[in-house]
Formats: structure tokens, sequence, C-alpha cells
């Protein structure tokens, strides 16, 4: 189980960092510009679409870094409840946007986020 959270968190993390560093260095016509997956910015300033990406790539790094490091690593399950309310307002935001299909996904990545606190909050903790 502890493998199983580690790759599930490692690819969160790879996805989230990836998606927020895209989010915070690209303008926001850009981002829209993307096709059908990026028009939700259109619902979001330019600042706000900046500071989701901002909180991506903070949830990616706390997803790792506090477990390998092994300081504080009870934000590793506090990180992954971050992404979860984060994807959530995202899957409400596409449902708003009547996005059925890209709903669907990011419920996929709530699933992904919440066994990961689910895990690490209960049957896999960092303990020392």
């Amino acid at each position: 189980m502890n493998l199983a959270l580690w790759i599930v968190a490692g690819l969160l993390a790879v996805v989230y960092l990836l998606g927020g560093v895209f989010k915070v260095v690209t303008p926001k016509e850009r981002i829209a510009a993307a096709g059908a997956s990026g028009r939700w910015v259109d619902d979001f300033s330019a600042g706000g679409v900046k500071a989701i990406g901002a909180v991506e790539v903070l949830a990616a790094v706390g997803l790792i870094l506090p477990a390998v490091l092994d300081i504080a690593p009870v934000l590793v399950p506090l990180a992954a409840l971050g992404l979860v309310m984060l994807m959530l307002g995202a899957a409400v935001t596409r449902f708003r946007r009547n996005e059925l299909k890209l709903v669907a996904v990011d419920l996929f990545y709530v699933l992904l986020a919440a066994l990961v606190a689910w895990g690490r909050l209960g049957p896999e903790p960092f303990i020392n």
C-alpha cells in the first residue's frame, strides 16, 4: 500500500507541477486558445488563473517534499486534501459550463488525491 501511495502521489505531483507552472507562466488568452479544455479561464481573472497555478505548484511540492525530507510529513495528506478541494471547485466550474466529459476527469483526480489523503491519514501514515 505504501508503494502505491507513493506512486499515486508522485504522478499527481508531476501533473500538478507541470499544470501549475503552465498556468503561472502562460498568459490567460493563450490558455483559452488551447481548446475546449482551456475555456474555463474565461470564468477567472488573469490573476486568478495564476493563483490557481501557484496553488497547484505548492500542492505538488507538498505531496512529495515533506515526506522525502522527513520534515512535517503530516503536510502530505493536507496537500492531498487541498487538491481534493481544488479539483472539486474545478468540477463545479466545468459542470456550470456544461463540460461534462471534463467533469469526469476532474472527479478522477479528486479520487486519486482522496486516496493519498486517506492512505496517509489512515492505514499508511508517516510514523517515525
